[in-house]
C-alpha cells in the first residue's frame, strides 16, 4: 500500500530533499501543496508557516509532522504541541530521523484511519453466552519421578 504524504515546506530546496529521500526510502505519494487539504488521510510535513495558516483545532494531529527552524518561536511551538502535535523535528535534524518522524506518522495514521480489527472481541447485546462444559479430570494421581 503506498502512503501518501502533502509536502507543504517553503524552502524549495529542502522540500526537494525530503521528497527525495521519501522517494528512495519505500513507496510514497509525495504532493506538494500550499496549503494541506485536512479532510484527506494523509501525512503531513509542514514547516511553521504552513502550520501557521491551519485552522484549530486539528483532527487527527498524529498525522502531522512540523518543521520547525533553527531557532524556533517558542509561541508556535506550544500552540503545536496544545494542537496535538507529536512529530516535531528541525531543519538541522538528519534527514533519516526526518523519516524516521515521516515514517512514525503514517504508522499512527494506519493505526487510526484502519476499521476495527477483525480479531477484537466486541461486546454485543444480542450475543448470547455459551454455557462451558466441565473438563473431565482423571481422578488418577500423576507423579513426577523424583531421585
Amino acid at each position: 500500500m503506498m502512503q501518501s504524504v502533502q509536502l507543504s515546506i517553503a524552502d524549495g530546496q529542502y522540500a526537494a530533499t525530503v521528497r527525495e529521500a521519501l522517494a528512495r526510502s519505500c513507496a510514497w505519494h509525495v504532493e506538494a501543496v500550499e496549503c494541506p487539504d485536512l479532510s484527506r488521510h494523509d501525512v503531513m510535513v509542514l514547516d511553521e508557516e504552513a502550520f501557521a495558516r491551519l485552522s484549530l483545532p486539528l483532527s487527527n494531529p498524529e498525522r502531522i509532522v512540523l518543521i520547525a527552524y533553527k531557532e524556533p518561536q517558542a509561541p508556535q511551538l506550544a500552540q503545536a504541541w496544545e494542537a496535538g502535535i507529536v512529530s516535531v523535528v528541525s531543519q538541522e535534524d538528519s534527514i533519516n530521523t526526518v523519516l524516521l518522524a515521516i515514517m512514525a506518522a503514517a504508522l499512527r495514521v494506519e493505526k487510526h484511519g484502519s476499521p476495527a480489527n477483525s480479531s477484537e472481541i466486541t461486546p454485543t447485546s444480542a450475543s448470547e453466552s455459551a454455557p462451558i462444559a466441565p473438563t473431565k479430570r482423571s481422578h488418577r494421581e500423576k507423579r513426577c519421578k523424583t531421585q
